[in-house]
């Protein structure tokens, strides 16, 4: 019986040990809130203020401090003062910390010090955050969130605001016009560029927005969206025309915003505010690349007008979405200045530095390492950056293209009705001519042959 009983004990210990091994591959979530935060935790309680000591971040207490130490506690050797940690929180992903910085520290020692932590106190990575003067805030992930993406079933949420990707820290990566109205994304062949816009799409498809789409490679990426686009520009000359009425549309906002004196599309009563628009620019080089003297027109026309939209139309609701693989001062005048219009980065995969230091070399320079250190397998991985010099891994959730169109013809319902776009709508086919599928079984079943 009681050979029994310990190969049942040791069998248990077994499957447990196997099970958590197989958790920690295929389930890291569930094992970073059996194992991995508890460890963790326990970690960081023990070795906290040893390691704040080696890794610098650590200043000599007041004088104050040091009179109570000797006299009242009656030690003659005052320690080094750590930062105050003031809250510690689990998550599914990793730990938030806390931390109140004593005189002496700033938010980028503790920020220059990030790696040395992760590797004391045995996580993923650690990402310094300031959220108020004088606090820090240190989000540790025990596994990489990039490997395998899931959305949290928390989102933010609001009138423009569109969940995209998921953070390195775990948090949600999102669109939000009306902070961040304009935005560009680059990104080679094979990066997750095209991705990161289907999950856009998505996103957008479910708002009550306009979308106009200009796809200069014959369509053949958002044809597809079309049961939800109010405009569709398939060629150079097309575009052009279509950014014209664009412009036409932004002046009569305009005019609208002073007859009720605001300033702004969202001042407006609900009665007369007219519906958001989202420019969705599949590949901006299409339209400043010309191939003979004659188009030279057409592109100055053309870029001129998406330089108008990018500096005014923020205040009218008219927001711009360009991707590319390459947009540098090589592709004619005006190149940079629509690129300085553009304040949301969003940089994948690309094929030299040099097209990583035209999307995120001005507002955020060290980001551009980091893109240039992307695998070529891990597609939908990309840094994104902002104005302010903040930047952060992000990586869209795998979608097809199928999903995007599923999207885009659940909430067909919500496209609106604009006049002034209305010669652009995009043709959508009709159910009833579909051709029947090629594995479609006959009407008429054959009969075998017998003798």
């Amino acid at each position: 019986m009681s050979d029994l009983s310990t190969l049942i004990e040791v069998s248990g210990a077994v499957a447990a040990a196997g099970g958590l091994g197989y958790a920690k591959v295929h389930a890291p979530r569930v094992y970073w809130s059996l194992v991995g935060l508890p460890v963790a935790r326990v970690r960081f309680a023990s070795s906290y203020r040893s390691t704040m000591d080696v890794c610098g971040l650590t200043v000599q207490p007041s004088r104050l401090r040091a009179f109570m130490v000797r006299t009242v506690a009656r030690r003659p050797d005052v320690q080094p003062v750590p930062p105050k940690v003031r809250r510690v929180r689990g998550s599914l992903t990793g730990m938030r910390v806390t931390l109140r910085l004593p005189a002496g520290l700033e938010p980028a020692d503790v920020a220059a010090a990030s790696e040395r932590l992760r590797h004391a106190w045995g996580v993923h990575s650690v990402n310094v955050v300031e959220t108020k003067p004088g606090f820090v805030e240190l989000r540790m992930t025990g596994y990489d969130v990039l490997r395998r993406v899931r959305m949290p079933r928390r989102v933010p949420s609001g009138p423009m605001v569109v969940p995209v990707a998921v953070r390195e820290d775990g948090s949600v990566f999102v669109r939000d016009y009306r902070k961040v109205p304009h935005a560009l994304t680059l990104g080679a062949n094979q990066s997750g560029k095209s991705m990161y816009q289907r999950n856009l799409i998505k996103g957008l498809a479910r708002l009550p927005v306009a979308l106009v789409g200009i796809d200069c490679k014959r369509g053949v990426e958002q044809n597809g969206y079309a049961p939800r686009l109010s405009a569709l520009a398939t060629t150079p000359d097309d575009a052009a025309t279509l950014v014209d009425v664009l412009i036409r549309e932004m002046e009569s906002r305009f005019d609208l915003l002073s007859e009720h004196g605001v300033s702004d599309l969202w001042g407006l009563p609900g009665k007369v505010r007219p519906v958001p628009l989202v420019v969705l620019v599949d590949e901006v080089s299409e339209l400043f690349l010309i191939a003979s003297k004659k188009d030279e027109e057409r592109r100055e026309r053309l870029v001129t007008g998406l330089i108008r939209l990018a500096q005014m139309s923020r205040a009218i609701g008219i927001y711009l979405e360009v991707c590319g693989q390459r947009f540098g001062s090589e592709l004619g005048k005006g190149a940079t200045m629509l690129r300085a219009q553009l304040t949301g980065r969003v940089v994948h995969r690309v094929n030299d530095k040099q097209t990583a230091e035209m999307g995120l070399g001005d507002i955020a320079p060290d980001a551009v390492s980091a893109v240039t250190l992307i695998a070529p397998d891990r597609p939908g991985v990309a840094v994104a950056g902002d104005s302010s010099g903040g930047w952060s891994r992000i990586r869209t959730p795998e979608t097809s293209p199928e999903d995007a169109v599923a999207v885009c013809r659940q909430y067909a319902h919500l496209t609106p009705d604009i006049p002034a776009l209305a010669p652009f709508r995009p043709a959508l086919p009709d159910p009833a001519q579909a051709p029947a599928p090629a594995d479609a079984s006959p009407q008429v079943k054959p009969f075998p042959v017998t003798e």
